[in-house]
């Protein structure tokens, strides 16, 4: 079969350019890719999970810190949430689901001087609280928000 000088131009740039992208995918700096630490997100207690993460550091509740989460969740499998702080130096936010196999739901490092807020959605096993755990450079502080989960939204 003839082929165009036009194809055949479009077949060799369509190749170069699948190839660019596969050798500068391999020069991506692995620092900025996300960590997995599978240690974080294994089945466990509250308890245990607070135990590893913030070993003897106390954890002082703040109203500094809200939670914005439905009182009663219709579907457990999609819960939006907004966490966000007034806190100076904030590091890191982590939000736990106290009842859930896996208590440790999302982990946030911020920038210096980056506004304190981050919102996604969690899913819930049951009927549990919600624990908003943020660093600072003065210590670590918690609010938290009691979440109703419903089968059918029926608030029963």
């Amino acid at each position: 079969m003839s082929e165009t000088r036009r194809t055949f131009i479009k077949k060799t740039l369509a190749l170069a350019a699948c190839s660019s992208a596969w050798v500068f995918s391999l020069w991506l700096p692995k620092a900025a890719l996300a960590a997995w630490r599978e240690e974080h997100f294994a089945e466990t207690s509250l308890k245990n999970t607070l135990q590893r993460l913030y070993g003897d550091h106390k954890i002082t509740d703040s109203k500094k810190i809200s939670i914005k989460i439905p009182r009663i969740a219709e579907d457990g499998a999609v819960v939006p949430f907004t966490v966000k702080s007034s806190l100076a130096n904030v590091e890191n936010i982590r939000v736990f689901v106290a009842n859930n196999p896996v208590p440790l739901v999302a982990s946030v490092n911020l920038m210096p001087k980056a506004m304190a807020y981050f919102s996604a959605r969690l899913k819930m096993a049951e009927t549990s609280d919600v624990i908003a755990i943020v660093k600072t450079a003065d210590g670590y502080f918690r609010a938290r928000k009691k979440v109703k989960v419903t089968l059918g939204g029926c608030g029963g």
